[in-house]
C-alpha cells in the first residue's frame, strides 16, 4: 500500500478516537453509567472504526515489510549472480575446454602420422 493510504488510516483513526472521547464525556454530562456507556451505538460504531483502523495499518505495516524483504532478497540474488559469472569469465579465458569427442590440434596430427606408417 502506498503511504498516502497509510496517512488518510492514520487521521482516520485519530479522527474515531476524537470522535469515541467527545461521545464519551456528553454521555459522562448527561449521567449515563458504565454500562449504557458500553452499549450506546455511536460508542460501538467508534470503537469498531478504531479496531478497522488498526487493522488497516497491521496490514500496511505487513506490506511494508514484505517488500522491503523482497528488495533484500533481490539485491542479494544480484550480487550473487555478479560474482560467478566474473569467475567463470576468467575461467572460459583461460583455458579452453575440449568436448568429449573433439581432439587437440597436436593428437590429431600425431594419429595421422601413426594411420599412415601403418
Amino acid at each position: 500500500m502506498d503511504p498516502k493510504n497509510k496517512l488518510n488510516v492514520e487521521n482516520q483513526k485519530k479522527r474515531a478516537l476524537k470522535n469515541l472521547e467527545a461521545q464519551r464525556t456528553f454521555l459522562k454530562e448527561k449521567g449515563a453509567s458504565a454500562e449504557e456507556i458500553k452499549k450506546n451505538v455511536i460508542i460501538r460504531k467508534l470503537n469498531a472504526e478504531v479496531r478497522k483502523a488498526d487493522y488497516r495499518l497491521a496490514c500496511i505495516a505487513d506490506q511494508e515489510k514484505k517488500t522491503q524483504n523482497l528488495a533484500q532478497a533481490k539485491a542479494e540474488k544480484l550480487a550473487a549472480a555478479k560474482a560467478p559469472k566474473e569467475k567463470r569469465k576468467k575461467e572460459v579465458k583461460e583455458e579452453a575446454p575440449v568436448k568429449k569427442g573433439e581432439k587437440g590440434k597436436g593428437e590429431k596430427k600425431a594419429q595421422s602420422a601413426g594411420k599412415k606408417e601403418k
